[in-house]
């Protein structure tokens, strides 16, 4: 099964509502009894932390036995690292598959990098149980597993790096690297924000850090003409 992005639908935590609709408000598919585990057990790792939840806990949530997890993954670790491997994955492919999407078309290239902030904020708003479990548990992954995340996230970054400076050309690279690191704060800071219930409606509040992210873009460019 493929994402709209046609990129494999990895298992991320999604809001109540995103269960009943996808990004845009297009119906979701049903989730399998794997990512629902995954769902769940990343929702307790970020409330409770990695050591604080116990697998019949998981097991519980999805109303299965702790054991019957065993079926489909090894233990906890394993869960951890399909999250953390999996989000990187989903994030560097989406953004790819974005901008192949803007390629050979009459878009300017600031349409580009706003596809890039698009599916970024998509993530940030549907995801942020997976943002607190990777600030707070990526050193407990195996070190293969560790490198290809921080492999993954390198390459993330140098995507958008490039499309920065086709819209900025006169931002010198390390500032342009710099700035989209300080966008990925700003974008990765909704889990310190209300509870979903308490913020503006969705599309506001996308709409807003979409504006933030710009700003930040432009205002990074303006010291160098």
């Amino acid at each position: 099964m493929s994402s709209e992005t046609g990129t494999p639908v990895d298992p991320a935590v999604r809001s109540e509502q995103d269960e009943q609709d996808g990004p845009g408000g297009r119906p979701a598919r049903p989730r399998t009894r794997r990512e629902q585990i995954l769902g769940e057990a990343a929702r307790l790792f970020a409330e409770r932390g990695f050591h604080g939840v116990g697998v019949d806990e998981i097991g519980a949530a999805v109303g299965i036995s702790g054991p019957g997890l065993y079926r489909h993954f090894a233990g906890k670790d394993a869960m951890l690292a399909e999250l953390l491997v999996g989000i990187s994955e989903r994030l560097h492919d989406g953004g790819r598959r974005r901008l192949l999407d803007q390629e050979g078309s009459a878009h300017p290239p600031a349409r580009a990098l706003d596809a890039l902030i698009e599916g970024h904020i998509e993530f940030a708003l549907d995801d942020r149980a997976l943002i607190t479990l990777h600030d707070r548990e990526l050193d407990r992954l195996r070190d293969d597993d560790r490198k290809r995340v921080r492999r993954l996230q390198r390459q993330y970054v140098e995507l958008w790096v490039a499309v920065v400076r086709e819209v900025h050309p006169s931002l010198p690279e390390a500032e342009a690297r710099t700035a989209v690191h300080a966008v990925f704060g700003l974008l990765n800071s909704t889990p310190h924000l209300s509870r979903p219930a308490a913020l503006p409606s969705r599309q506001s509040t996308a709409a807003l850090l979409h504006r933030l992210a710009r700003g930040a873009f432009d205002s990074a460019a303006r010291a160098y003409g």
